[in-house]
């Protein structure tokens, strides 16, 4: 194994957006197998301290890979774009305001204790949050417009606060 190689390679994958999830998650028990520490455990203090290094970049590799939205960004990375830097805040007006529509809604909603309204909220953001995964995996793997899919991205990370937000809202109706 390349202790340089870049996640893909790490598992074996190809540099896309797209992935085969299933064949993510075997390539990953299979090398987190091979790199345990305990499979070390009688080894020497080097051999010990690699593997914990191993299984740690394993680990790291896996989780940026299986979410979308750390998939993405990754991968933009890779292609020398950093999406989430300071540098980079402006969206379209639209985008903007369906974001300020949205939070009134959620509050509004909380402040009214209205679960219905929050669980229609939620399932109009996940809908949403899924349509822009798959604008990512045109704008990645097909139509390869960095551009478009750096400000896809940064939506998407978004539309993940205002789904927890949501979350956080339903959580505190549950607990009273």
């Amino acid at each position: 194994m390349n202790f340089n190689a870049n996640h893909f390679q790490l598992f074996n994958l190809p540099l896309a957006f797209r992935l085969n999830v299933e064949e993510l998650e075997s390539a990953y028990r299979k090398l987190q197998n091979e790199v345990h520490p305990d499979r070390f455990a009688s080894s020497g203090e080097s051999e010990k301290r690699l593997s914990m290094q191993w299984a740690t970049k394993v680990n790291e590799a896996y989780q940026t890979l299986k979410k979308p939205l750390n998939r993405a960004a990754y991968l933009l990375h890779l292609r020398g774009h950093e999406v989430f830097s300071e540098k980079h805040t402006a969206f379209p007006p639209a985008f903007l305001m369906q974001q300020m529509e949205w939070r009134e809604s959620i509050a509004e909603a909380r402040k009214s204790r209205n679960g219905s309204e929050l669980d229609k909220l939620w399932n109009e953001l996940k809908g949403e949050t899924r349509r822009l995964e798959i604008q990512l995996a045109s704008e990645l793997d097909d139509a390869k417009d960095d551009a478009a899919a750096s400000i896809t991205t940064r939506k998407l990370k978004f539309m993940l606060k205002l789904i927890e937000e949501v979350g956080d809202a339903q959580e505190e109706l549950d607990a009273a």
